[in-house]
């Protein structure tokens, strides 16, 4: 009888768990739906664009018996000395079709940036050229579902203030050689690069060394659209990549000829549509194991919504 008993509950403790998967409207089942996607984990702002220039952002929804019916988005704005202002709602974006996969863009401007925050008791200013390289804004997301709920997303988007040459970039060409050998090509580079502004002149390349995640590493532009390496990051630490001593055409020429550093490291305009091409060689010296250079030459075209 006790065996029975015993049965019998184990039996009850896995409906129990199963029941309990099943009303998870955010598993992402075919049938539940109601997950939220953002798509833009950085927006450049550029200085200078004007106070009506319309930057664009994009959420993804994946519907089912429960869809996403709108998200409220919301603003808050952190200056480049990291004081943070007060969060405020920036405006409500509606999903219509409620399609299994819907995206939806948002438009902002400064203007709609910037109305009702408060920094240290003052409002943003009144004109976007006031603004520091490196403030920025982040933008939150909660959803509201045909359920009834509401959400707050675990993603948001980095709204960053800086210069041209900043944003979101793809691959158009590329190659990367370990100990001479020809090992990856453009195919192998992420579908996005993200380009942060630290100042008027000097990027931050975020996440990606060429191929490789858990990277970042600076570069700058100088007045002749030279492209060039600093020796240490802002901080002061020394560069690498892959946690190896970073290495240049001016610093190791010969390490780095398989990279045409003849016809490198400079940017190429493109004053029509703004999609500007970063032309760049550099690499990292392996001090230990397989000792030797590892070199990239890439083509980042900076990609526009």
């Amino acid at each position: 009888m006790k065996k029975f008993i015993y049965l019998f509950m184990a039996v009850a403790s896995l409906g129990v768990v199963s029941c309990e998967k099943d009303n998870d409207v955010l598993t992402g089942n075919k049938n539940e739906g109601g997950l939220l996607d953002v798509k833009n984990n950085l927006v450049a702002y550029v200085v200078g664009n004007g106070n009506e220039f319309q930057y664009t952002a994009a959420l993804g929804a994946f519907q089912g018996d429960v869809s996403v019916e709108s998200v409220d988005v919301y603003k808050q704005f952190t200056s480049v000395d990291g004081t943070t202002s007060n969060r405020v709602f920036l405006k409500n974006v509606t999903f219509p079709n409620a399609t299994q996969l819907e995206t939806i863009n948002f438009n902002f401007t400064y203007n709609e940036l910037s109305e009702g925050i408060i920094v240290n008791g003052q409002p943003l200013p009144t004109n976007d050229t006031e603004l520091e390289i490196g403030d920025y804004w982040t933008l939150t997301y909660v959803s509201k579902t045909s359920s009834g709920n509401e959400a707050l997303n675990n993603k948001s988007t980095k709204v960053s203030v800086g210069t041209r040459f900043a944003g979101n970039y793809r691959c158009v060409e590329a190659e990367y050689y370990r100990l001479g050998v020809l090992t990856y090509t453009a195919a192998d580079w992420p579908a996005s690069t993200t380009i942060e502004s630290v100042n008027s002149t000097t990027y931050r390349v975020v996440e990606y060394f060429g191929v490789f995640s858990g990277n970042e590493y600076y570069f700058t532009i100088d007045e002749n659209d030279v492209i060039g390496y600093p020796d240490n990051t802002p901080d002061g630490t020394p560069q690498s990549g892959n946690g190896q001593p970073f290495i240049t055409c001016l610093s190791n020429p010969a390490d780095m000829t398989p990279v045409y550093c003849g016809s490198s490291n400079y940017v190429i305009r493109d004053d029509v549509e703004g999609k500007d091409r970063l032309v760049m060689s550099f690499g990292y010296n392996t001090t230990s194991g397989a000792v030797g250079p590892r070199v990239f030459y890439q083509v980042l075209e900076k990609i526009v919504d």
